[in-house]
């Protein structure tokens, strides 16, 4: 559950910002070299596809026994493959890794703070 709304949360957040900062996308401002993929129509920062998976990389990290240098090492293999793509500039995809995290800390803060208040009613 968890995982899914850090997914969720981290994704219409990065749309937001997007549409808030209005960065045109590298092929839009350099024709050549032409992306490898479909080039999407919102703008670039932050990219999407790095705060989803680093927001759900983070969250699985802290809920599952999975080894955690393999999750972040995909996260930032899908940040980098934007860049690759030609669809987003480097700091789109850092903008998008830290916009993850942060997601990723909120709801883990927000889960541990509810689970205190639930144990604080439980005692009282």
């Amino acid at each position: 559950m968890y995982v899914l709304a850090g997914d969720i949360l981290a994704d219409v957040t990065s749309f937001a910002l997007r549409f808030a900062i209005g960065r045109d996308r590298p092929p839009l401002r350099f024709p050549e070299p032409r992306p490898l993929v479909h080039l999407p129509a919102n703008p670039s920062f932050p990219s999407g596809h790095a705060a989803t998976s680093f927001a759900c990389a983070a969250l699985l990290a802290w809920l599952t026994p999975l080894p955690k240098v393999p999750l972040f090492a995909l996260a930032a293999l899908i940040a980098f493959s934007r860049v690759y793509d030609g669809v987003h500039y480097p700091l789109d995809s850092v903008g998008g890794a830290v916009l993850g995290l942060l997601v990723a800390t909120a709801l883990r803060l927000l889960a541990e703070a509810l689970r205190r208040s639930e144990q604080g009613q439980r005692a009282g």
